[in-house]
């Protein structure tokens, strides 16, 4: 039997210990949530609650699993084995996966078969598409994302016909005849959204009562993780299960309305509000000592939140001691930001012993992650991006990177498929298999394969497959590609300049005009994405101009990438570079910690981001309660409550913005932390420590003493 009283705290032993009834528990950010809930489940178990009665809701798959593991740590027998059939097991899974599982067993009493299919956003988008043409209603500049997006705030309820919403976008009633069709075709092809996953099992409860009887009678205790991000969907599912006007209801919800930050995933904090309304006699217990993080990071995280009106009140308070004070500086661009950023980490990782993991670079926005990873790499720190793509993942950058392994490794069948037909050269797909069942019958590579197949043409010789081009052109796209790859080596090979021979590789395949006619109808896409290929030139023409970097050739520069930038999956903490800093946005970081933390673009229209406060006014008006610039300073508190032993903010004296420089003011946000716990520097990150120092005296002394 686990011993509680030495394991929680008395608020978290009062939350894990009282059964019956409903609870709102409000719990701070650091305080051990997560830990209440597995040991009240384990609770529940121990008192011979069966475990088919318990109802566990989380937010995603990787909670669920994590919670899952927890509870199986803590019950040990008590919990059933994996080969309990489903109506005696636990139920931990997001709401979406319930909804899922109800579905199967009951979706029949709405006219649907039991396989009924789950259509992905591009399975949806196909399916507005043939709606609109069947309505008449489809045209080239019809923008199917904007119709994806209305379509889906109607089915939830956050629209209605004829209205807008915060955002100025318009329900026209002119698409409900194709929003009426689509639902008609969802239900023809036996088929549901990821939307329905919510919405029908609604429907589902509500047209049928004895169905919904019968679920309230197996899932007698219910718990809700992260409730605060709950959408009004969601928690009309939690209250149908949960009755609250049945009498007493065993429901648990555990959230914190300072870290709601998914409004414009239609998460909406005030669901706190309407549980209290809807369950007037829950106990509330707050949680709020916080494990994670020194007094100097929450004294300045709750004198940050303190400036929002409509939250719970609460102040959290660590024993962890004072820690060090919090460094700001005000670096003169991006590019001297994310150097100063990457050189502390260095210093920090030599001077405390730290391993390349112990530390977050946070950002607000997917576009600051570019002049970072280029810093990264130029002082070869291991890095991994979560929350947006990494800038050499964008399609554009990999197309040109795959270019350049082919030119390096022709043998690379991978990187050669991606290429072979960007830009469009007329090679069909029966080429391509044509050539792969020839590639695999001579086990060969498929570059041999085709340069096989073009030799053969040459010869006059028959071959079992056709490019797509007409039989009488003079040269086949295969024969095209093959001449380009041996041109493109004779110039990567022959010359050293990498940056000019990758420029005229762009050049020569006519990149540009690739990316016009892909992105016909947006210009403006093109030239970004043009733009992000010019910007990896840049960075190579950087890396040529080092110094320090002895080996500038083709080999090296690949090498270099692929080992910074490959994702090692869980052998990370195996490897000899201890991890992995991570690089990644405020929204990813939520529920996760670090020892230190860098947040990066503290300055006025980047956090508070210019984008979400625009048009706040109307909002405003419009959603009562409601505040964009609230739910940015929502953002900032969790960005500071990741770190647990330092934290550094960084805010431009200027940023680039397309091709010039603009002028930058700090956050308004930093003016509300209290100034006491800060230390200023005017441009570099400095440590407020001596380590930092203590660590290049060593190394200069070390350089000294080897006569280097």
């Amino acid at each position: 039997m686990i011993d509680l009283e030495t394991e929680l705290n008395g608020p978290q032993l009062k939350a894990a210990t009282t059964l019956e009834g409903a609870i709102l528990i409000i719990a701070g950010a650091g305080s051990g949530k997560t830990r209440v809930i597995t040991y009240r489940i384990s609770r529940m178990l121990e008192k011979g609650i069966p475990q088919s009665a318990i109802l566990a809701l989380t937010f995603t798959n990787k909670a669920a699993r994590e919670m899952e593991s927890r509870v199986k740590e803590l019950a040990g027998e008590k919990l059933q084995s994996s080969r309990a059939t489903t109506l005696t097991r636990l139920t931990i899974s997001t709401f979406h996966a319930f909804g899922v599982k109800l579905l199967r067993d009951e979706i029949e009493a709405l006219g649907y078969r039991k396989n009924f299919s789950i259509y992905d956003s591009t399975d949806k988008l196909e399916l507005i598409k043939e709606c609109m043409r069947e309505c008449r209603l489809y045209g080239e500049k019809t923008d199917l994302k904007k119709m994806e997006a209305l379509f889906s705030n109607i089915k939830i309820g956050r629209m209605q016909w004829g209205t807008a919403d915060g955002t100025g976008r318009y329900a026209d009633d002119t698409w409900k005849v194709v929003y009426d069709e689509y639902q008609k075709s969802l239900k023809v092809y036996n088929a549901l959204d990821f939307d329905d996953l919510l919405v029908v099992p609604i429907k589902l409860f509500e047209e049928h009562p004895e169905i919904l009887e019968k679920s309230r009678r197996r899932y007698r205790y219910i718990l809700v993780d992260e409730f605060q991000d709950t959408s009004l969907i969601q928690y009309k599912l939690l209250r149908l299960l949960a009755n609250p006007d049945g009498g007493k209801s065993n429901v648990c919800v555990v959230g914190d309305d300072d870290q709601s930050i998914y409004s414009w995933r239609g998460a909406n904090y005030e669901n706190l509000l309407l549980f209290e309304k809807d369950f007037p006699n829950a106990l509330e217990i707050k949680l709020e000592q916080n494990y994670r993080s020194t007094s100097t990071i929450l004294e300045a995280a709750n004198g940050l939140i303190s400036h929002n009106t409509n939250r719970k009140n609460k102040t959290l308070w660590s024993g962890n001691g004072e820690g060090r004070p919090i460094i700001i500086s005000y670096p003169q661009n991006e590019t001297a930001e994310a150097a100063s950023i990457a050189d502390m980490i260095k210093k920090l990782r030599f001077a405390e012993q730290r391993n390349f993991s112990d530390f977050g670079v946070l950002v607000r926005t997917n576009n600051q992650f570019d002049v970072i990873e280029e810093a990264f790499l130029a002082e070869n720190i291991p890095y991994k991006v979560s929350g947006g793509k990494s800038f050499f993942e964008r399609k554009e950058v990999r197309d040109i990177l795959s270019y350049l392994r082919v030119i390096a490794n022709h043998d690379d069948d991978v990187n050669l498929l991606r290429i072979v037909n960007t830009p469009r050269r007329g090679i069909g797909k029966a080429a391509i298999q044509g050539a792969s069942e020839l590639a695999k019958k001579n086990h060969s590579s498929l570059y041999d394969a085709l340069y096989r197949f073009n030799l053969a043409k040459q010869h006059g010789q028959e071959t079992l497959f056709q490019t797509e081009k007409e039989e009488n052109s003079s040269k086949t796209g295969i024969e095209e590609f093959l001449e380009l790859i041996q041109t493109l080596r004779d110039d990567f090979f022959s010359s050293y300049n990498l940056a000019k021979n990758v420029r005229g590789l762009v050049d020569k395949i006519d990149y540009w005009s690739y990316l016009v006619s892909e992105y016909s109808k947006d210009e403006k896409m093109a030239r970004w994405k043009f733009s992000n290929v010019e910007y990896l030139i840049r960075m190579i023409e950087d890396w040529e101009r080092d110094p320090d970097n002895l080996d500038k050739g083709l080999y090296a520069y690949l090498n270099r990438i692929s080992l910074l930038t490959r994702a090692d999956g869980d052998d990370e903490a195996a490897s000899s570079t201890k991890g992995k800093t991570n690089l990644m946005t405020i929204h990813a970081s939520k529920g996760l910690e670090f020892p230190v933390v860098f947040i990066a673009g503290a300055e006025e229209g980047t956090i508070p981001h210019e984008k979400s406060i625009a048009g706040a006014e109307t909002f405003e008006d419009e959603t009562p309660g409601a505040k964009p610039i609230e739910e940015e300073r929502r953002l900032f508190y969790v960005a500071i409550t990741r770190a647990r032993e330092k934290l550094y903010i960084t805010s431009c004296q200027k940023r680039r913005r397309r091709d010039a420089y603009n002028e930058r003011s700090p956050s308004p946000f930093l003016e509300e932390i209290p100034q006491g716990l800060i230390e200023y520097v005017e441009e570099e990150i400095q440590d407020s420590t001596d380590e930092v120092d203590d660590a290049e005296d060593f190394f200069a002394r070390m350089k000294k003493r080897f006569g280097s």
